[in-house]
């Protein structure tokens, strides 16, 4: 364990918010409660951002931007969307200063200078962009519209983690209009598979795809779809979310079509998005007492190489060796780095990639040229093997698949043993005392017995899992009918 790192069992939260910082991740601003997101995390990020924005293309969507000011009665158009999020809002009054008279070298705000109407600044960008589609949708010649913008927004959050929760995050939002309710429904639960398949495939992060209660849904929508993570400390994770929106977007802002038949009709919508919290679950999925421990599809470095060296002439002579084996991987797809930075000792080296994740590292010095060998250092399971140089590349690409595919069965074995089915209430407080996780129960279906759960424990429904099975049982707490289980847990 690291002499620097706080470990997981002594503290989850602290251990978190070292590792972020250690880790050159990020750090907190000298705004409140917003973060600076620093290469080394922006690189991972900038992976994630990657690979979504192809799935996304994919799938037949087009990036656009929108303006992050929306103005506020377009903000209050749809109700409930906006009681939703206006306790979260920032909110633009005056648009100048000037010199303090009374306080030398200090601006005041400009009383004359005070906005016509205030702008919010945009927690979501429904009311922006639904109130752009209205020019933009004349037919049904013009559906589907499948829109997705990469932006900031800002949710004025009074208690801040970085990544998890900050009052400004990077985020995706896909905003889509279609002829029919069938053909949003569908589209939303697209979405929700895309993220599924992103998680699992290149997080190595197993995930429930499921429905939202009632009151956990986003407001203003019809239904919301999600996925939902379980962190190592049993805590479950909200990992992104895909709404189907129904026709109330396009009723609060008159958005019509000429349908098929000739007729004036509203159009039906959805909207989707993941954000830098993903970076938070990638994380707590995986890392360990000495640091990161990166999946090899979001690595920004998947191998870095350690020089073993005393003089500069061994340095030469191992860089000329290592230049091959840096362009043999990088001609297979492979991300590498070279460390052969001579201010840092191999030893700093090493804890650095170990503790930023790096899955792969060699190790190579004047005996392993003289041998025809390097050390390769797995960083999941610390372990070290002695391969022939002539084998390093297949080797790499092989070990790389299998860190990939070992992560996601180890996180997969952890939240398949952190799913536990309980049918009464007292059991129910003990797993949440003594295990966390998810906890399978029957639910009467009120909004009132789920609040008193929450209330009582803490703990919420995370989602209705999509391939649940239909089960007679007794609600785990007014002992009332029920048709199904649901997940519960503690969460972020």
């Amino acid at each position: 364990m690291s002499k620097n790192l706080t470990s997981r069992d002594q503290d989850y939260s602290k251990w978190y918010n070292e590792l972020v910082v250690k880790a050159d991740l990020a750090e907190n601003s000298a705004v409140r409660g917003c973060m600076v997101i620093k290469p080394y995390g922006f690189a991972i990020w900038e992976k994630m951002q990657a690979q979504l924005d192809i799935m996304f293309k994919e799938t037949g969507h087009q990036n656009a931007y929108f303006p992050l000011f929306v103005p506020k009665s377009l903000f209050e158009a749809e109700e409930k969307n906006a009681e939703g999020f206006a306790k979260e809002c920032a909110v633009v009054t005056h648009y100048r200063l000037q010199n303090d008279t009374e306080n030398p070298g200090k601006l005041r705000v400009d009383p004359k200078a005070k906005l016509e109407e205030e702008l919010v600044v945009r927690p979501t960008s429904e009311a922006i962009i639904w109130n752009t589609y209205k020019g933009w949708i004349q037919s049904y010649r013009d559906l589907p519209l499948l829109i997705n913008q990469w932006a900031n927004v800002v949710r004025w959050e009074m208690r801040t983690r970085l990544f998890l929760r900050t009052a400004e995050f990077l985020w995706q939002e896909g905003h889509t209009a279609h002829e029919t309710r069938k053909e949003a429904m569908s589209e939303a639960e697209l979405m929700n598979n895309v993220y599924a398949k992103f998680a699992e495939n290149f997080m190595a992060m197993p995930v429930v795809k499921g429905l939202k209660t009632e009151s956990e849904r986003f407001a203003g929508a019809e239904e919301t779809f999600c996925i939902e993570g379980l962190m190592q400390d049993g805590k479950a994770l909200q990992a992104g979310t895909s709404h189907f929106l129904g026709q109330n977007f396009a009723k609060a802002f008159d958005v019509k079509f000429t349908n098929r038949e000739g007729k004036q009709d509203y159009v039906w919508a959805t909207s989707w998005g993941v954000s830098t919290r993903l970076m938070g679950a990638l994380i707590m999925t995986h890392s360990d007492d000495k640091g990161l421990v990166l999946p090899p599809k979001l690595a920004p470095n998947q191998v870095v190489i350690v020089p073993i060296f005393k003089s500069e002439e061994q340095l030469e002579e191992i860089s000329e060796v290592v230049e091959g084996i840096v362009n043999d991987l990088k001609s297979q797809g492979v991300s590498v780095k070279f460390d052969n930075r001579t201010t840092f000792r191999p030893g700093a080296k090493f804890a650095q990639h170990e503790l930023q994740g790096v899955p792969l590292r060699i190790a190579i010095g004047p005996k392993d040229l003289e041998n025809g060998t390097l050390e390769l250092a797995r960083r999941d399971t610390l372990t070290k093997s002695i391969v022939k140089l002539s084998e390093i590349v297949a080797t790499v690409i092989d070990s790389l698949d299998q860190i990939q595919n070992e992560l996601f069965q180890k996180a997969l074995k952890y939240r398949d043993n952190h799913i536990t089915e309980v049918n009464d209430f007292d059991e129910f407080k003990k797993i949440l005392e003594t295990k966390n996780g998810f906890i399978s129960a029957h639910w009467d279906g009120s909004s009132e017995t789920e609040n008193k759960i929450k209330d009582m424990t803490k703990a919420t429904i995370r989602c209705i899992p999509l391939d649940n099975k239909v089960e007679n049982g007794r609600c785990v707490l007014t002992g009332r009918p029920s048709t199904q289980r649901v997940l519960f847990a503690k969460a972020y």
